[in-house]
C-alpha cells in the first residue's frame, strides 16, 4: 500500500483494497475513496513520501508506525515530520479495514503559523 501511494500508483488501490474498504478515520467505505484520499493529499502535498519505521503483524491484522515526509514546506528543520500510527484488518489478502491517528494535521498547522 505505501510503494503504491508513494508511487502516485492509485489503480493499485483496486488490488489492495477490498471492495467494502472501510476507513474509520475518515468514515468511507470503498476502494473509490482511497483514491480520492490518496489524491487529496497529493494534490496538497506534492513531495510527500511515507515511511514505514515499524510494522507489526499479528493474524490478520497489521500495526504501521509511519513517518511523513515532504510535507512541511518552510519548517524549523529540528522539527519531526508527522507520523501516522495505522490498523489494518486484512481479508482475502486485502485491506478490509483501517484504524488510525495523524499527527499531519497538527504539524502542517504548526508549520503554517511558524512562518
Amino acid at each position: 500500500m505505501y510503494e503504491a501511494f508513494n508511487a502516485r500508483d492509485f489503480a493499485a488501490a483496486e488490488t489492495i483494497f477490498s471492495a467494502d474498504f472501510v476507513s474509520h478515520p475518515l468514515g468511507t467505505i470503498g476502494v473509490d475513496s482511497v483514491v480520492k484520499a490518496w489524491s487529496g493529499l497529493h494534490t496538497r502535498f506534492p513531495d510527500i513520501q511515507v515511511i514505514v519505521e515499524d510494522m507489526v503483524v499479528d493474524a490478520d491484522k497489521v500495526a504501521v508506525r509511519t513517518t511523513l515526509h515532504g510535507v512541511l514546506a518552510g519548517a524549523v528543520e529540528d522539527q519531526s515530520p508527522p507520523s501516522m500510527m495505522e490498523i489494518f484488518r486484512v481479508k482475502g489478502g486485502r485491506i478490509a479495514e483501517l484504524w488510525g491517528i495523524s499527527t499531519l494535521n497538527r504539524s502542517a498547522e504548526s508549520s503554517a503559523t511558524s512562518g
